[in-house]
């Protein structure tokens, strides 16, 4: 065990005992946070740096509630143990809420005596006022109790739809004659049963091979169409209510809409920058994704001469085909070099390189043995925690991400993090060895921004369209020919050809036009919800994705039931392309050597290390020498 004097978190053993970590742990740092606020009432002869201390460390003891409450929610394989954390989960956010509608918390901090008080502790407080404000403290009694009830219901409604989406996985069945197309290991785990049928569920692990594959259009519509009604019908009035919540919510508290309500605290600002900023994505991509458009809709017509349009059960399937046939990029010739073990060990060694880092694997309790736990480990130091649940299963979240699991802060707690994934054990298509790159990006982030004073700040705790940006950025590092060499290797020993590694490059610039349309489909449905407030939500959304990108939904589709991010992110889903254009820009910084040890330690010490003790803008400039600019983003979307 690398010497450090902090203990990483001691996981349960067996079911009671996870019973009381998800529901007596919580209720513990309840406690904890009720005898703090009533501590600064009660002394005012407290001095402004000692209320702030005191505030913070009631930021430490809901962050240890909160982030094991939302992780073990997802994944715990017993239903009994996630709802007993699902609902310490949606008592974390009602603490929170009514603690910031408590006129007397707040005039501990309204009229601030700020003499003598250090830079970070005048922004710690000048964040914890705007808090009470956005919390509505402001409002009259009758207010007050409203925001505080729509709060509490946003929480509810958030929690139903995401356990919707995770419990509501959908099978098909087609005859085993219809999966021409399909890799043989595919075939293999997927037999026929007695009546020639195959079963596929939506899971990720059947549905992106699938979609990439399947020669049969059938095929693909039939699987893509259940996917696109995960959750269908169960979230259709969930989500209409919460968008009613949100919209009033935002205006008891005077905020034009929701999207106002959340850019105040982002690097955009406003409801009327995300609106502008999507335009301007929208005509930077509009000449190549008509071009790509036109092309892909020939190719689809070889097979289906009928085709009148490219939907998005074709899209992934003809990109593969053209990439084949016209890049000489056979995508199940690469995916052979990709077989989970050698990637998941390829990950951890080059994130290891880049970061000057090692994981040093330990055999600890946790709440699946799927789940793999590592100390994260720089000269005999430990720096943190993770855990990787890397598989599928029922019952657990569908698709990938990071969660927290222990805030880190410094001299007091390790930081602790967990990757939530859903891939193959066997191999997997490149577009998941890019999945697994970017979450990790998440991962290293949380740890080695996580040794803070200030619990708001510790780990990826920056703007929320910031976030995304180093994980993309560490994207790049899977199309790497010198980082692919040192893992992508075929059953046979071989080592993926640099060749071929140039040529998926050149392939993947071509159809990029067209995957940034379908992410400003995923944005705008994102932010008009919350604009627009439509009634009929299908043929709303509908309408939003046809008028961004020119591949068409399925008729009759219900995708926004399913659409995970409209909880987390909310009307902000522009944050992928907003951090996209930084991550672009930070990667121009690395030149033609992305593991240079001057340029990587520099990453780390002005964009990881930090967390959100500095507000994006001054990080991105820290480490670029200049503010971002849209160069890079116009480039790569230009594939030069």
């Amino acid at each position: 065990m690398p010497d450090s004097p902090l203990e990483p978190l001691v996981l349960p053993h067996d079911l009671d005992a996870w019973l009381a970590f998800a529901g007596d742990r919580p209720a513990e740092r309840f406690a904890r946070v009720a005898a703090i606020d009533a501590r600064l009432v009660a002394e005012p002869e407290l001095s402004m740096r000692e209320r702030l201390a005191l505030w913070n460390e009631a930021d430490i003891a809901l962050a240890e509630a909160a982030a094991p409450s939302h992780l073990i929610s997802e994944s715990h394989p017993d239903a009994a143990v996630r709802d007993a954390a699902e609902k310490q989960a949606q008592a974390v956010d009602a603490v929170q809420s009514r603690r910031l509608l408590d006129r007397d918390l707040w005039s501990v901090f309204a009229d601030a005596d700020a003499a003598g008080l250090e830079p970070d502790e005048l922004r710690f407080l000048s964040h914890v006022q705007r808090d009470f404000r956005r919390g509505g403290v402001d409002l009259d009694d009758a207010a007050r109790e409203r925001v505080r009830e729509l709060a509490d219901r946003d929480t509810e409604l958030s929690l139903t739809f995401s356990r919707n989406i995770r419990e509501g996985r959908r099978t098909i069945r087609v005859p085993s004659s219809a999966l021409d197309g399909l890799p043989a290991d595919f075939l293999a785990e997927h037999p026929a049963d007695d009546e020639g049928m195959v079963t596929l569920t939506t899971e990720y692990t059947d549905l992106m091979p699938v979609r990439e594959y399947a020669r049969d259009r059938s095929v693909r519509h039939d699987l893509v169409a259940a996917y696109n009604d995960l959750a269908w019908p169960d979230n259709e009035p969930v989500l209409a209510e919460l968008l009613a919540v949100r919209a009033e919510r935002a205006a008891l508290l005077g905020y034009g809409d929701w999207a106002d309500y959340e850019t105040e605290t982002r690097m955009i600002g406003s409801s009327a920058a995300v609106a502008a900023f999507l335009t301007r994505i929208a005509d930077a991509a509009a000449p190549a994704a008509a071009a790509e458009y036109e092309r892909v809709l020939e190719r689809l017509r070889r097979d289906e001469p009928d085709a009148r349009a490219v939907t998005i059960a074709d899209f992934w399937y003809v990109l593969g085909a053209l990439k084949r046939e016209e890049y000489d990029v056979d995508a199940q010739l690469v995916r052979s070099y990709f077989r989970f073990d050698r990637v998941l060990d390829g990950v951890l060694a080059t994130t290891g390189r880049l970061l000057d880092v090692e994981y040093v694997a330990i055999d600890a309790p946790s709440w699946h043995e799927d789940v793999r736990t590592y100390d994260v480990v720089r000269g005999g130091e430990r720096l943190g925690r993770i855990h990787l649940d890397l598989h599928p299963r029922d019952g657990k979240y569908s698709h990938a991400a990071c969660f927290g699991l222990a805030p880190g802060i410094v001299g007091r707690s390790l930081p602790e993090s967990v990757l939530l994934c859903n891939f193959s054990r066997g191999l997997l298509e490149h577009d998941e060895v890019v999945t697994f790159f970017h979450e990790f990006g998440h991962l290293v982030h949380d740890i080695l921004g996580g040794h803070q004073r200030w619990a708001r700040w510790t780990g990826v705790a920056t703007e929320w369209d910031f976030v995304e940006a180093p994980s993309q950025l560490l994207e790049e590092w899977a199309w790497d020919a010198e980082a692919l060499a040192s893992f992508a290797v075929n059953d046979a020993g071989e080592p993926i050809p640099a060749d071929l590694v140039e040529r998926m490059r050149t392939a993947d610039a071509f159809g990029r036009g067209l995957e940034v349309t379908r992410q400003l489909g995923h944005a705008t449905t994102s932010y008009r919800l919350h604009v627009d407030r439509p009634t009929d939500l299908a043929t709303a959304v509908d309408g939003y994705y046809r008028g961004a990108s020119p591949v068409v939904p399925l008729d009759g589709a219900h995708s926004y039931a399913g659409f995970g991010h409209l909880t987390g992110y909310g009307a902000c889903y522009y944050t992928y392309q907003w951090s996209l254009v930084i991550a672009r820009d930070l990667l121009s910084a690395f030149g033609d050597d992305l593991f240079d040890a001057d340029t990587a330690a520099r990453y780390r010490r002005e964009i990881l290390e930090p967390g959100g003790t500095r507000d994006a803008r001054d990080l991105v400039e820290a480490f670029l020498g200049r503010e971002t600019t849209f160069d890079a983003y116009r480039a790569w979307l230009a594939g030069e």
